[in-house]
């Protein structure tokens, strides 16, 4: 099960996003390989993929997905936790899945790597599954525990693409219709055209965009949106 509300938020996902709400774009082979993983010998699946690209929600589906079928599953977002919070990872073996996101945050801590490399064993013991996301592809992060590195390498690696616009467009207006309002196409490639490429800034446009709608009563439409990007 996933930690309760009463847990601080750095270790638990901001939102429920599941499987079906992932936007796959050209990521269809890769999220296949993620639902099916539970169901392979693989003890340990690395994910990497670029800041925005989807690492957590399909995280965070996937410790849903084992709640849903009488799993337990435990979610730690690295990046999001105090430096000297490794002890987070200890106890954590009875675990039918455990995801960790965010690793590149701490490659290079020896505190961490040490937790990580602890992790593995007693998951590997207990028969428990291991996910771990990352910006950096596993060669490129700084690990200096080598026999960390052995193991992570020893299991499935995936890497996520990025949207095309098609596919960030879709993307904005679910979230949209997630924080209760409706995108209109051209508000959406207004957004796209002129604000920053990153999705997750684009994400954050949409928020805004919505508590300015909310707060003077208006349509959501360009002008507005322009005014929220110059904001």
């Amino acid at each position: 099960m996933l930690f309760s509300p009463q847990i601080p938020l750095p270790l638990e996902p901001r939102q429920a996003n599941g499987f079906d709400d992932f936007v796959t774009g050209p990521n269809a082979a890769v999220v296949t390989a993620i639902r099916q993983f539970r169901a392979e010998p693989a003890l340990c699946l690395f994910l990497q993929g670029a800041e925005s690209s989807g690492k957590t929600h399909l995280l965070n589906a996937s410790c849903h997905a084992a709640r849903d079928s009488g799993q337990t599953a435990f979610y730690a977002g690295l990046r999001r936790m105090p430096e000297d919070a490794y002890s987070t990872l200890e106890g954590l073996e009875g675990m039918d899945l455990v995801c960790v996101d965010d690793i590149d945050a701490c490659a290079g801590k020896a505190e961490w790597e040490e937790a990580l490399f602890h992790l593995y064993n007693r998951l590997r013991d207990n028969g428990g599954k291991l996910m771990l996301a990352s910006r950096d592809r596993l060669s490129a992060l700084p690990l200096k525990l080598p026999d960390l590195r052995s193991r992570l390498a020893s299991g499935l690696r995936l890497r996520l693409q990025s949207l095309d616009e098609a596919g960030k467009l879709l993307v904005l207006e679910r979230h949209a219709r997630s924080v209760g309002i409706d995108l209109p196409d051209e508000v959406g490639r207004y957004l796209l055209s002129h604000g920053h490429r990153s999705l997750a800034t684009l994400v954050r446009s949409v928020e805004r965009l919505q508590l300015a709608a909310f707060a003077g009563k208006r349509r959501i439409t360009v002008p507005l949106a322009r005014e929220v990007l110059r904001g």
